[in-house]
């Protein structure tokens, strides 16, 4: 009985092999699609994977659901897609629906249902979501307000790099929320986010610098760092208020103080703001 078993299992085996390659192929295919800006061929490709329980497949169709590509943008089909590939455990997918539920696209707005699949995303090591998380604790959003989890998922994703939580853990340093106040430590995480082009971290680092604050004063480089945000910056009020900025602290600079913080600022731009 034994002997007939094992020619069958082994045919399933190179049967599910066979399956498996295929899956993988039109995955690939599918993203090679979607890179090319074919996004109708990238969804016609993922959505039979995406019926058959593909996760991956599931999450992807739920993006181009989500930014109208290659299909109408439909945020309830998005929350589909993402809800089936979350409940199989993917972190992306769990990351994207707390987003869904946070804005109240394609669902009723809930942040306490937000932060539940930011958590679980989170716990998986997703930087994303552990940098939401700490802002939903930050404000107190579906979770009481306190500083302190909010400071420690910062850290989290500001560990893996992610430059919106190393602004906010720098700010966090800066005012003392959370943590003891520490100016160096503030200076630490928004010189890492400004290296990363964030604007406000510029803008905040050059503060840091005008104010003697965890760094020695130094207007040049204040004006350097604000100058950077202002020019780089969005088209918003920050661009505003720090191209203001820039100009209070030029009043007490000289004509030749000022153009050397304006070398200084075109030498780090052509660096990428990476050691500045």
């Amino acid at each position: 009985m034994n002997q007939l078993l094992k020619p069958v299992l082994l045919i399933c085996v190179c049967l599910f092999a066979l399956t498996g390659q295929a899956i993988a192929d039109s995955l690939s295919d599918a993203k090679r699609a979607y890179h090319a800006k074919d996004f109708a061929k990238a969804a016609k490709l993922y959505r039979p994977l995406a019926n058959q329980g593909n996760a991956y497949a599931q999450l992807n169709l739920g993006v181009m659901y989500d930014n109208g590509q290659g299909v109408p943008q439909d945020y309830k089909e998005a929350v589909k897609w993402f809800r089936l590939a979350a409940e199989q455990g993917n972190a992306d997918a769990q990351f994207n629906l707390g987003v869904m539920h946070g804005r109240g696209e394609g669902v009723r707005q809930d942040y306490k249902e937000a932060v539940k699949w930011y958590q679980l995303a989170a716990k998986q090591g997703n930087a994303s979501a552990q940098f939401y998380l700490g802002v939903m604790h930050d404000n107190g959003q579906g979770v009481p307000q306190d500083y302190k989890e909010a400071v420690k998922w910062y850290q989290l994703a500001a560990k893996q790099g992610n430059a919106y939580a190393q602004l906010n853990l720098g700010m966090m340093y800066d005012n003392g929320q959370g943590v003891p106040q520490d100016y160096k430590q503030a200076v630490k995480w928004l010189r890492l986010a400004a290296e990363q082009g964030d604007a406000k971290a510029q803008a905040n680092l050059g503060a840091k610098y005008d104010k003697g604050q965890g760094v020695p004063q130094d207007y040049a480089r204040a004006y350097m760092w604000v100058n950077i945000a202002a020019v780089n910056g969005p088209a918003s009020e920050l661009k505003k208020m720090t191209a203001s900025y820039r100009d209070s602290i030029a009043k007490k600079m000289s004509a030749q103080q000022i153009a050397k913080a304006q070398q200084l600022a075109r030498k780090c731009t052509a660096k990428k703001f990476k050691g500045c």
